[in-house]
């Protein structure tokens, strides 16, 4: 099996999970997308994959 890469991202007061480079769902809070990053790594690791989880520090990018 492959990779599955998730990344947590902000802008604009925004945050978004990415997969493999593409946004999945959109969240009022990092933590949030953090979570629902969290969720679908845990399903991908059921299904085989290794999982790649990246989120950032404390500042969100404008």
């Amino acid at each position: 099996m492959g990779i599955a890469s998730y990344e947590v991202v902000g802008s604009g007061g925004i945050w978004r999970v990415k997969h493999d480079g593409e946004p999945i769902g959109s969240y009022e809070t990092k933590e949030a997308a953090f979570d629902a990053a969290v969720a679908a790594a845990e399903s991908a690791v059921r299904e085989g994959y290794q999982v790649q989880l990246s989120v950032p520090g404390a500042r969100i990018e404008s």
